[in-house]
């Protein structure tokens, strides 16, 4: 029945501080939709789907750290070191050996978002 995820909406306070954050700051480029006055802001994250989008937040919003979008990155620990370096907050990368490493980072208004890579396979960690 279901192929995929279209979109995932974040809300936020500030849709002009969220385009410049997920734009800029973490690199996903130009909005594939900019339509502000209906409260929407959509990027595409580097695949055929899966696109993020922001939406303005109701009056009483509060952050959101329950449901959290996950993204795909080639290496956690280096993506983790670009993102601080941009003055992105993020947690330590933890790792489950052969599993995944994986971090959160948080936008501007507190969203936890986090990223993932393949973790190295457990036999090769004594190496």
């Amino acid at each position: 029945m279901f192929r995929g995820i279209n979109v995932v909406s974040i809300s936020v306070s500030d849709l002009d501080e969220a385009r410049r954050f997920y734009r800029d700051l973490l690199g996903l480029g130009d909005p594939i939709y900019d339509l502000p006055d209906a409260g929407w802001i959509e990027f595409g994250t580097g695949a055929s789907s899966g696109n993020i989008a922001v939406i303005k937040a109701e009056d009483d919003w509060q952050p959101s750290t329950g449901t959290t979008v996950v993204l795909d990155v080639a290496d956690c620990h280096a993506s983790w070191a670009e993102l601080k370096s941009r003055g992105i907050r993020c947690d330590d990368p933890e790792t489950f050996p052969g599993y995944v490493t994986f971090c959160s980072f948080y936008d501007p208004f507190g969203n936890r978002l986090q990223m993932c890579s393949p973790a190295p396979d457990s036999r090769n960690q004594a190496l």
